[in-house]
């Protein structure tokens, strides 16, 4: 599986093109400000996209969902249920903010947890992942050696708890066991910022390292 990145915004959220290897088959996962220039690399490189996947429904990793839509009319939008307000709610997001915001197309489809997402020869494994937001879920390629994390865990830091649906222990409990769990030579692919692995999260991040106060599994 290859990964492409397009960050965009004010939010500096990173985008996802995840593409077979073997195949021309793609998904876009948290289209946001950088949307637009995914669906140019999708055409560029006669990409077959099926699917948009959402990790979770705030503004920043939505906001491009009609973009995608409006270069693949009839692409199905998967999105877990219990971000299902927040994606409705995606004007009274940006109002938080400051900022306005267009709504989005409706979801199309439920990701359940558990239950493998296949597009061509690629695989992702869907784990639940709540604490930033209530239905945050991680995409994980363990052949692949890597994940598409969202919001949950980045460079040196985790995501904030403190929008609505956000929970700092539902969080950590969901690092522990969805993320730190996983080898540490997986590459951890975040919303913001640079990519890292778990390895070094493990020991270097200061919200999980004992040495810095956290707490590690």
């Amino acid at each position: 599986m290859k990964i492409r990145t397009f960050t965009g915004g004010g939010f500096g959220e990173n985008a996802y093109l995840a593409a077979c290897e073997t195949s021309d088959a793609c998904v876009a996962v948290d289209p946001g400000s950088g949307a637009g220039a995914l669906v140019e690399a999708i055409s560029a490189d006669g990409l077959d996209l099926h699917a948009v996947l959402l990790t979770h429904a705030h503004l920043d990793h939505i906001e491009g969902v009609g973009t995608v839509r409006a270069f693949a009319p009839d692409v199905p939008i998967w999105l877990h249920p219990a971000d299902s307000g927040l994606y409705r709610g995606v004007q009274q997001q940006a109002a938080m903010f400051g900022l306005s915001a267009a709504s989005q197309p409706e979801p199309t489809d439920e990701i359940v947890p558990g239950e493998p997402f296949i597009f061509g020869d690629a695989r992702f494994e869907v784990r639940f992942t709540p604490g930033h937001a209530p239905g945050h879920v991680v995409f994980v390629s363990e052949p692949d050696g890597l994940a598409l994390v969202g919001d949950v865990v980045f460079q040196g830091s985790i995501g904030r708890t403190d929008l609505p649906g956000g929970d700092l222990r539902t969080l950590m409990t969901s690092i522990r066991e969805q993320i730190l769990t996983l080898p540490d030579s997986t590459v951890l692919y975040p919303g913001h910022g640079p990519a890292t692995t778990v390895g070094v999260e493990r020991v270097g991040n200061p919200f999980l390292a004992p040495h810095y106060g956290g707490e590690l599994a």
